[in-house]
């Protein structure tokens, strides 16, 4: 090694004044080691031994054995003796269960869960006996204090007249113990009776009747879209959503699923069935009719008057569930119409609920996961389809994780065949250079699982499937570069340490501070986000361990073995002969540039000019003949970065940092104006039927509200049709025309339908015009006359002349089909047919709709249609697969079959008459009532208040932070609800008094059922006049008591709040100091002696804004620690400043620049942007490190020669540096873009977000590593310096010390900080 004993580091020097006079006589006694032209250096025992086992073929195939091979063990094991490794999907994983907001709804859940067996809200409605027990002991109460007050009115009369002033209020007083007396006795009769009935009726009565409790459910949401006013009750929209719902009944086994409640028995048109139709307004608007009578089951085949129909179903309660918070009774307009299909439970050949429970449940799922695919398509230009329920949704949310996961398969199908290209077309390589990361995710995954005890991998963890390929390869190109570059040792030995030492350090520098990176986020408070550190943070590092052991044994092999062999590999191997010609890419008689072998023309430089630039002759081997194209890929990029890259930045420095200068304040700048997030964290991509479902919450009620019995099938009986007709013919309403007929500008007003309006029944015309041997358009037309020259098809080749069709929805004839017209393929019109709607960018328009069946139907046919591929694309319908020629190809909106109507009279073109339901106006004369007030369905966040629990005890561990054991709860002993009954009342009065934060009617304050409001004013005057919810029908409150022992342990009260679950995270941060300042005043002004001092307000959507705050902080303070981490070890590696500061200047030009795109690109800074920024700094390390590594080792093919100026020699050891590590680092950024690019096209956003990130940083870290760094080590770096052994000791020793001393001023800035707040307060 070179004498460096006076080249310290200017790390450690006082000032760094003289630096170039220093540097000019710092290798006058210098000598050359590795860059001498002996190509011998001096190696100790370890790594004589190491050389010998990377050189020796048989020690290197044994090694990569065993390095493959154990984790391939490991995982082995894992899968076979250990828990299984699930994939937690769920919200819950990103919860921080150490916030006090989770902690206090945790407490308040499992105190709920421990007195009612769940939290679940359709569960704990059901059964009312917490209210009954809390009035059992109130009453009892009241019997005491009775019994009481008698006593002492006995003493008192004793010594007074029997006739006096008090003798009126004893009788009072006598009444009302008697009461109160009868009430206590009745009641604990009726509550034994009861308790038995229902013991009784849950133990048999499931089993009388099968498929009778609706157990399962599929949520619809149709929302209106479109030109226009954006309201669902259109007809054509109303149709759609009809069509819809009769397509999901008519499904096969949907009767084996159903639910049968006993309501729908005198439903008849339900029979022979009896399944319960959808829960939905639609009941009302297509109401059936049978003997006379209407049945308002939404099964019937004509729409009624939508208005009447409308008028009818507002006059009860529960209509307002199925719409949005802005209509009214006086605008009856809503842009979206909510629907439920109920399942009911046990299943046929099941005797009750608990009967297989496991195996019922995997029965229903394999049956709805299949209206998955029939509602993807239901979507029409007016109205969007929107589908959920548990089972649906969870199938789905799984389904877009596994297609995204399925990406990951393309990027690293890209990633192999552009190694494959970089190596310069060698399969070896590539292959072991790609398990070695193959098999380092294998081990990772073992220490994650095994080692840490981790058994979910969360859905942030996706992301590494897509990220450590472009790292791991970063790794492999890094080996195999330096190993070229060291073609100059001629002894295989020193080579291959050589290459070890030096690819080895690189390496570990740049995953090292990758690794600190990720591992940053292991102190987020976010369970996803630590887990995803931590197996990112391994992956990393056993990435980096994998590849140091397998790529020298690679290279071994393939020098000693593979390559000499060349000329005996199969005959498909020769056939990238011409692209990679017969020799490798890594072969000693390569042509590259070596990186010891430089030798500078002789001549003159200026040393005053900023222009002259070094001009650089290479000694180049003689290649043997027919090895001309060695490397070709590698040689030509790396000519390409010398003369095209290097050579120009640093011959325009100065103006390259110039510029870099202004970016960086333009940069800069956009940063301070990057914003919070305004909107709710977007999990899937907008257009996404799960997003937009996600994105509705806010206009639905609660998750635990569902309203199986609030259609018109169980909120009206049936009706003789006479009583609600004044004419035998149908009248349509102001707001309803069929389909086709268009209004005017002028007051609507009622008038009978004609003709034309009442029928629905057609006949659709085809006709043919032959242009050629290949090319027949095809006409359809309403009208038979067929113009010239057209002429009329005949039944040959399958054609069919006409067929027969609704224009309106009819029976189970519900199928829309449009017939499109353009003019834009061809002088005459060409003609479709199509399930959709018409495109108007390719010139189609609507010409006329009609409407048939899907499934076979008496008096029916099936005809079959499909358009032609080919121009002028016409559509053709024929009676055969054959003659549309569609057997070959998937169903489509435009190709496909349906049923056709035949009428018993052809000859007569049968116009139907309609149903009596057509137009039927339930409201006619003023018979409907008025309209019901709009209940409370938990639109808005419920706010709970708490008296009587303490906190949560976690003291146990826990077996994972998502699913397992959640704690138990501290109860308050001091809590007695009798002597704090005044309190609790006043405090009900004044939270539900406050509008700006509480809904009218919004405020729960005890469990519903039994009378308790009228027996809590016995016990106290504050309970007067209590606020009473505003429910559903048969909805409980939300307030809640827990007893133990017979006494009231804790209580709850419910407030509906005025804070809309749509808002971001910051923006709600607001409402919860209001609601937090609002109870602690409350609070504080009760007595010093009340335990309701320790009460305390929480609300599950607390929980979730906190979240992404916390994930927002967390993140930040990630980017600030790897941040810090970075810099400690560049330092500890560089072991100078000069070298430290480019690094670091690129470093915060990349991080500005990355966060300024995300600004420009409209984007907001939440929790997948700042967790995605806090590996910024790990990420844009990596290239500007390895450049400087580069310029390192130059030092050593320069420091033979002392006659060059510093001037000079810093812009030589630069260009040799991009010369040196120029291919590596550009071939890894290119394969990590790569390996993100499919990240763009997820459906969850997260991962779209995360891929974008990495790519815009890697491409700007890259390009500012070859320009700025570049630029700056040709201006300031050390002209002379090659980190002595030394240097690197003194550094770690001063990294050491500083990091010491800010921990110490931390801790004692906090110390005072402390003591001052404790001043000051006392």
């Amino acid at each position: 090694m070179m004498d460096v004993a006076d080249d310290d580091p200017l790390l450690f020097r006082p000032s760094w004044g003289g630096q170039e006079d220093e540097e000019e006589g710092e290798v006058e006694g210098a000598e050359v080691g590795l860059a001498g032209g002996h190509g011998h250096i001096d190696v100790c025992g370890l790594w004589r031994a190491i050389g010998w086992l990377y050189t020796t073929p048989c020690a290197s195939a044994g090694l990569i054995g065993i390095v493959i091979l154990l984790p391939c063990a490991l995982f082995a094991y894992m899968l076979l003796y250990c828990p299984p490794l699930d994939i937690d999907l769920s919200y819950s994983a990103f919860e921080v269960h150490s916030h006090f907001s989770a902690e206090r709804f945790d407490a308040l859940t499992i105190a709920v869960k421990t007195q009612l067996g769940s939290w679940d809200r359709r569960r704990r409605d059901l059964d009312n006996s917490e209210s009954a027990a809390l009035r059992e002991l109130l009453l009892q109460k009241l019997l005491r204090q009775g019994a009481l007050n008698r006593t002492d009115n006995e003493r008192k009369d004793s010594t007074l007249s029997p006739v006096g002033p008090l003798e009126g209020h004893d009788q009072k007083r006598a009444v009302i113990d008697e009461r109160i007396v009868a009430e206590v006795s009745h009641s604990l009769e009726k509550h034994n009776t009861v308790n038995s009935s229902l013991t009784r009726k849950a133990r048999f009565a499931p089993n009388y009747y099968m498929q009778s409790q609706a157990l399962w459910r599929i949520e619809l949401v149709f929302v209106a879209q479109g030109e226009g006013e954006l309201n669902i009750f259109t007809p054509e929209r109303l149709e759609t959503i009809h069509r819809v719902e009769r397509l999901l009944m008519q499904q096969p086994q949907f009767h084996q699923f159903c639910w049968k409640p006993l309501e729908v028995l005198r439903d008849l048109p339900l029979g022979p069935s009896y399944c319960s139709p959808p829960s939905s307004l639609l009941s009302y608007l297509y109401p059936s009719e049978k003997g006379g009578k209407i049945y308002y089951d939404g099964v019937g085949p004509d729409l009624a008057d939508i208005q009447g129909s409308l008028s009818l179903a507002i006059t009860h309660p529960q209509f307002y569930w199925y719409v949005d918070e802005s209509l009214s009774p006086e605008h009856l307009s809503s842009s979206l119409l909510r629907s439920e299909i109920h399942f009911g439970a046990p299943l046929p050949s099941f005797f009750s609920l608990q009967d297989r429970a496991v195996e019922q449940r995997a029965r229903f799922k394999n049956f709805v996961v299949q209206y998955a695919d029939i509602l993807a398509k239901q979507s029409t230009s007016q109205v969007k389809v929107l589908y959920g329920g548990t089972e649906l949704f969870d199938n789905e949310v799984r389904h877009t994780f596994n297609n995204d996961m399925m990406l990951a398969v393309a990027s690293g199908v890209c990633i192999t065949v552009l190694v494959y290209v970089l190596t310069s077309f060698s399969v070896f390589l590539t292959f072991f250079g790609l398990a070695s990361i193959g098999v380092s995710c294998l081990m990772a995954l073992f220490l994650y699982h095994v080692a840490f005890g981790i058994r979910y991998l969360g859905i942030l963890n996706g992301v590494a499937a897509f990220v450590i390929i472009g790292i791991g390869v970063d790794d492999v190109f890094v080996f195999i570069n330096t190993f070229r570059q060291a073609v100059h040792l001629l002894q295989p030995q020193q080579r291959m340490i050589y290459t070890i030492k030096t690819a080895g350090r690189a390496t570990f520098l740049t995953s090292f501070t990758t690794a600190a990176a990720y591992a940053a986020n292991t102190f987020s408070q976010i369970p996803a986000v630590h887990d995803f550190g931590l197996f990112m943070a391994l992956i990393v590092s056993c990435c980096w361990l994998w590849v140091s052991a397998l790529m020298p044994a690679s290279l071994c092999i393939w020098t000693q073995c593979v390559e000499p062999q060349r000329f005996t590999w199969s005959n498909c191997w020769k056939r990238f002969a011409k692209l990679s010609a017969s020799h490798s890419p890594l072969s000693d008689e390569d042509d590259d540039v070596a990186l010891l072998s430089v030798e500078m023309e002789p001549g003159p430089y200026d040393m005053d000019s900023d222009t002259a630039i070094l001009s650089l002759s290479v000694e180049i081997a003689a290649s043997p003949p027919g090895q001309q194209h060695t490397g070709v890929v590698s040689r030509n990029l790396q000519w390409a970065l010398k003369h095209f890259v290097a050579e120009p930045v640093v011959e325009q420095r100065k103006a390259v940092l110039g510029v870099f200068l202004l970016v960086l304040l333009l940069s800069a700048g956009c940063c301070c104006l990057l914003r919070p997030a305004s909107n709710a964290p977007q999990l899937f991509r907008h257009d996404t039927n799960l997003q937009s479902l996600l994105a509705l919450r806010s206009n639905l009620s609660g998750q635990g509200i569902s309203c199986p019995m609030c259609s018109g099938v169980f909120m009206e009986k049936p009706h003789p049709l006479n009583t609600h007709i004044s004419s035998s013919v149908p009248w349509f309403s102001t707001h309803q025309q069929p389909a086709g007929i268009t209004t005017s500008s002028a007051p609507r007003s009622l008038s009978k339908p004609t003709a034309s309006q009442t029928s629905s029944f057609l006949t659709v015309y085809i006709s043919k015009l032959e242009l050629g041997a290949s090319t027949t358009l095809y006409r359809f037309s309403l009208n038979a006359s067929v113009p010239s020259p057209w002429k009329e098809c005949s039944s040959e080749h399958g054609e069919v002349s006409s067929f027969e069709a609704y224009n309106l929805p009819y029976g189970n004839y519900t199928t829309r089909l449009t017939v499109c017209v353009s003019s834009a393929y061809h002088p005459y019109p060409s003609w479709m047919i199509t399930t959709g709607s018409c495109d108007p960018r390719h010139g189609w328009i609507r010409d006329f709709v009609f409407y048939e069946a899907l499934f076979p139907q008496q008096l029916s046919r099936r005809l079959y249609f499909a358009q032609r591929r080919l121009r002028p694309h016409p559509s053709r319908v024929c009676v055969n697969l054959p003659g549309c020629n569609i057997s070959s190809g998937p169903d489509s909106p435009t190709q496909g079959s349906f049923y056709s109507p035949v009428p018993k009279d052809p000859s007569s073109a049968a116009k139907v008459t309609p149903s009596k339901t057509l137009g039927f106006n339930p409201c006619s004369g003023g018979v409907c009532g008025r309209p019901a007030v709009r209940p409370l369905v938990d639109t808005g966040a419920m706010v709970f208040v708490v008296f009587g629990i303490l906190g949560i005890n976690r003291t146990e561990p826990r077996d994972n932070h998502v699913i397992g054991d959640l704690g138990s709860i501290i109860l308050d002993p001091e809590f007695d609800i009798f002597q704090e009954m005044g309190h609790l009342c006043k405090i009900c009065k004044a939270i539900s008094a406050n509008k700006q934060l509480v809904k009218p009617g919004g405020a729960q304050c005890l469990p519903s059922g039994n009378k308790l409001s009228s027996i809590l004013p016995l016990l106290h005057s504050e309970c007067h006049s209590l606020p009473e919810p505003n429910l559903l029908p048969g909805q409980l409150s939300h307030g809640a008591v827990g007893m133990h022992a017979g006494k009231v342990r804790w209580l709850s009260m419910a407030f509906e709040s005025t804070t809309y679950k749509g808002k971001s995270s910051f923006q709600t941060y607001s409402d919860f100091l209001q609601w937090e300042n609002f109870i602690q005043d409350q609070l504080a002004s009760l007595p010093r002696s009340s335990a309701l001092q320790k009460g305390f307000q929480t609300c599950e959507h607390w929980k979730q804004i906190f979240m992404e705050i916390i994930g927002v902080q967390s993140a930040l303070w990630s980017l600030l620690l790897s941040l810090a981490i970075c810099v400690a070890a560049v330092s500890v590696f560089t072991a100078h400043p000069l070298l430290l500061l480019p690094v670091l200047v690129t470093i915060l030009g990349v991080v500005c620049l990355v966060v300024a795109v995300m600004y420009w690109l409209g984007w907001e800074m939440g929790a997948v942007e700042a967790i995605s920024l806090s590996i910024l700094v790990g990420s844009s390390v990596d290239y500007c490190l390895h450049l400087v590594e580069g310029y390192l080792l130059a030092s050593e093919s320069l420091s033979a020669d002392c006659t060059l100026e510093p001037l000079m020699k810093r812009q030589r050891r630069t260009v040799e540096a991009v010369n040196h590590v120029g291919v590596a680092i550009v071939s890894s950024a290119v394969t990590t873009v790569i390996s993100t690019i499919p990240l763009f096209f997820c459906v969850i956003v997260p991962f779209a977000k995360f891929g974008q990130i990495v790519a815009i940083n890697t491409g700007v870290s890259i390009f500012f590593t070859l320009t700025v760094t570049v630029a700056m080590l040709a201006c300031i770096a050390p002209a002379s310096f090659s980190r002595p052994p030394g240097a690197v000791v003194k550094a770690s020793l001063t990294v050491t010390a500083t990091a010491a001393l800010v921990a110490a001023l931390c801790w004692v800035t906090g110390q005072l900080g402390t003591f001052a707040w404790q001043t000051i307060s006392t």
